[in-house]
């Protein structure tokens, strides 16, 4: 195996972060559109190209918005479908690991520095416990660490699909018209940017909102009610969610939240609603009261995890 510069590509469903490993350091880190790509393999020769020959990667490790069963991939929220095994011999990227991008995320958190993470409640992390990890974005990661023998073996699952419940009356006819568009409606459904522009058109009929950063804005700003209803919905199925996710994974080692919304909006998920719902599951509030709940403000946290790889 060449211990040569390494590609990093974090690939999302709206944007793909990439960067080169070389000499233990990120260079020449670089955010691509996707939307600007015919499919993964012409965006990463797109920035091989830009590379100096010095850095040209021989080897890489990519984290991808989409479950990884086997050689091929189908990214359900881009529409892109690719072979592991075609891509890398395509790239000359030999070994060419592939995994969820919030396992990658997972595997990062205990190489994040303390100044990485904004705290967000809670007790302390309970040492060798399970850790919960998850974040909104184009759709919604989640992933976990359980400590084992080796150090940490990170979940590779698709939690973000799980049927989301209501936790009021209000919550319950938002879920019922949801139900009615678009029949299951999963956490991602609500817990994503797409989700977040169908809060607020719910609330404020008609509205010609499609850009979440539209909505986030709205609502920062003031004078937009339903905005701020909508956040503050969003922000309150989160922490249902979120508390749901620490309890299933008994993660009395933290509650890690990441994904391209939450950092633009750290202000505002403090102010919120969500550490409440967090800790709201009746008889176990003790239990969830003492589990830190973090904000992950480090740029690109799945490079971290998939340097891990390699």
């Amino acid at each position: 195996m060449t211990s040569g510069p390494a590609l990093l590509a974090d690939v999302g469903g709206t944007h793909t972060r990439l960067t080169v490993l070389a000499g233990g350091a990120e260079s020449h880190p670089c955010v691509l559109d996707n939307a600007a790509h015919e499919g993964l393999a012409p965006l990463i020769e797109s920035y091989l190209g830009t590379l100096p020959a010095a850095l040209r990667p021989q080897r890489g490790a990519l984290a991808v918005a989409a479950p990884i069963g086997g050689d091929e991939v189908v990214m359900i929220n881009r529409g892109w479908r690719f072979s592991i095994a075609a891509l890398a011999a395509r790239l000359g990227l030999d070994p060419l690991p592939v995994i969820n991008d919030f396992t990658a995320v997972a595997l990062a958190v205990p190489h994040l520095a303390a100044g990485e993470c904004l705290d967000f409640g809670g007790g302390g992390a309970v040492s060798q416990s399970p850790i919960a990890v998850l974040g909104p974005g184009t759709g919604l990661g989640v992933s976990g660490l359980i400590p084992n023998a080796q150090g940490w073996a990170a979940i590779a699952g698709e939690g973000g699909h799980v049927t989301l419940a209501p936790a009021n009356d209000a919550e319950a006819e938002v879920l019922r018209e949801l139900r009615r568009r678009y029949g299951h409606v999963s956490a991602e459904r609500v817990l994503s940017g797409p989700g977040l522009v169908d809060l607020y058109r719910l609330l404020a009929a008609p509205a010609a909102v499609a850009d979440p950063a539209e909505v986030t804005a709205l609502a920062l700003k003031g004078g937009d009610p339903a905005a701020a209803k909508a956040l503050e919905l969003f922000f309150s199925f989160l922490g249902n969610v979120a508390g749901n996710l620490a309890l299933t994974l008994g993660a009395r080692g933290g509650v890690y939240l990441a994904g391209g919304i939450l950092p633009r909006l750290a202000g505002a998920l403090a102010a919120s609603a969500f550490r409440e719902r967090f800790e709201a599951k009746g008889r176990y509030r003790p239990y969830l009261a003492a589990i830190p709940t973090r904000l992950i403000v480090a740029p690109a946290p799945a490079w971290r995890g998939l340097a891990t790889l390699l």
